[in-house]
């Protein structure tokens, strides 16, 4: 269920391609203002920082991703390329939330050789809100980042910070062997089946109610507690997300009646 796989095997999901932004070969170039996020469409999970919590969990269920390495994830689907909060367009479906992930695309900041110890400021080229363009803002003034660029590069750079501190968040769960596999099961008004989810990890509530005290303290103290109670209050609404897929006819088949009734649960 929150498998989401990266573009290719060597570049972050939604990127086609990575180029550096140089005020020598891009001085022409502009940023249109982006109206929709087509590469939002069919994406049923977003890499999420720990930071976002807190705003997240009040539209979606935050999970953790299967496997070494394991990351936060928001889902916006239970199925593979369902995506239940934008439409094929890539417009929002009603009130949301959008992770600071997907915001910063198509700009990254990455290491343009393994060896570098510098990020330097990257973008996708296959993106269509940059390139020459005779709208938009300007990137560069008279061979200088403008302050688009500016803006650009900070959010960046505030981005990289937050997933150190989701780095730190998530090997103290691991470090305390909070975290197990997932698997959730929906079982319908109208369904001879229930509906199981699985591919994800979450917080064990009995390991975590059976830490010791000096623990608690100190995940209390670096706000990681309320992290973990916002992971944990957000699982709710995955009945809501299945809910959602059924009305929009993206999940699986169920009864109309029985789908409506289940969106309103």
């Amino acid at each position: 269920m929150a498998s989401q796989p990266p573009a290719t095997p060597s570049l972050p999901l939604f990127y086609a391609g990575l180029e550096p932004l140089s005020s020598s070969q891009h001085s022409n170039y502009r940023v249109r203002e982006r109206t929709a996020a087509p590469h939002l469409a069919n994406v049923h999970a977003i890499p999420l920082t720990s930071d976002e919590f807190v705003s997240a969990q009040r539209f979606y269920p935050i999970v953790f991703s299967s496997g070494e390495n394991s990351a936060p994830l928001r889902l916006m689907g239970l199925n593979e390329r369902v995506n239940v909060f934008f439409d094929q367009d890539g417009n929002t479906l009603g009130e949301t939330y959008v992770p600071a992930y997907a915001r910063r695309y198509p700009f990254m900041l990455a290491r343009l050789r393994p060896e570098a110890d510098e990020l330097s400021l990257c973008f996708d080229p296959t993106s269509d809100i940059i390139g020459p363009f005779e709208d938009g803002t300007p990137l560069f003034e008279d061979g200088k980042p403008g302050e688009g660029v500016n803006a650009i590069l900070k959010f960046c750079e505030e981005f990289e910070m937050s997933a150190n501190r989701t780095g730190f968040f998530m090997k103290e769960l691991i470090d305390n062997d909070l975290l197990m596999e997932g698997e959730v099961t929906i079982q319908p008004t109208g369904s001879d089946q229930p509906f199981i989810y699985r591919g994800f990890q979450m917080v064990n509530e009995e390991k975590f109610r059976e830490l010791r005290g000096d623990v608690l303290r100190k995940m209390n103290q670096n706000g990681m507690l309320a992290l973990i109670y916002a992971h944990l209050y957000s699982l709710q609404l995955i009945r809501e997300v299945f809910g959602r897929q059924l009305q929009q006819q993206k999940g699986p088949a169920l009864d109309p009646a029985a789908a409506a009734a289940l969106g309103q649960g």
